[in-house]
């Protein structure tokens, strides 16, 4: 049987913890892949129904990506009125990226489950 690549994703990614748990060497493959999206200072995750981190302060012109790492579909939606975005819905291993050109603090929620929210604060 052949795992859809978001499996096979958390799969590894499920290997790289484990290695790293009893103490094993994973495979620079594998863990090259499973840090990338979780180093990057940039990056909020999408996991266990929350954006991490909640509050992202970043410089005047940073590319911001989210990346759901939960196996439910989400959005990242400005709050503002009129949207200054709104991504389409995210699954799992899905990403969306937005660059901040304007200084300012934007809210947003996940459209789906609105109890999820996050700021950028771009100064």
């Amino acid at each position: 049987m052949r795992l859809p690549s978001h499996a096979m994703r958390r799969f590894c990614a499920g290997l790289v913890t484990v290695c790293a748990v009893v103490g094993l060497p994973a495979s620079p493959a594998m863990s090259a892949g499973a840090t990338t999206a979780t180093s990057d200072p940039n990056t909020v995750r999408i996991d266990n129904f929350t954006f991490a981190p909640a509050t992202l302060t970043v410089p005047v012109g940073t590319k911001i990506t989210w990346v759901n790492r939960d196996n439910e579909p989400h959005t990242v939606t400005s709050q503002a009125n009129p949207r200054e975005f709104a991504s389409a819905a995210l699954d799992t291993g899905d990403t969306f990226v937005r660059t901040f050109d304007k200084p300012g603090t934007y809210a947003y929620y996940c459209a789906i489950h609105p109890h999820m929210t996050g700021v950028i604060v771009v100064k």
